[in-house]
């Protein structure tokens, strides 16, 4: 009857095993709508830079177009979630953004009109 209960427990045990909690795993700069809707054309690097934070993606012979991207892999279900922006600079002023964010409805409003 012991050896039958010892093995009985260790089997139970061992099924336990499967129950593993696995980390979600975020990587790279996390905006939000909000901090995107701050963004106006002819804002400055280092104005985007104060918005945004630095981004993940930075050309090294050309400061011109930054990418902010985002990654999230639950932990649960393996499933990896990617958002992307891209911000282009034209003489220095941002000139255009792309990606997965919606466009600012006042972003074609410069900071100082």
């Amino acid at each position: 009857m012991k050896i039958f209960l010892a093995i009985f427990i260790s089997l139970a045990l061992s099924a336990c095993s499967t129950w593993v909690y696995k980390y979600d795993i975020t990587q790279g700069n996390f905006l939000n709508q909000d901090d995107v809707n701050k963004l106006r054309v002819e804002m400055t690097q280092e104005q985007v830079k104060y918005v945004l934070g630095t981004p993940v993606l930075e050309n090294p012979f050309s400061s011109d177009k930054w990418h902010y991207i985002h990654t999230n892999k639950s932990g649960k279900t393996d499933i990896t979630i990617r958002r992307e922006l891209i911000i282009i600079f034209k003489d220095g002023k941002l000139f255009e953004i792309e990606g997965d964010y919606k466009r600012p409805e006042q972003f074609e409003t410069p900071l100082e009109s």
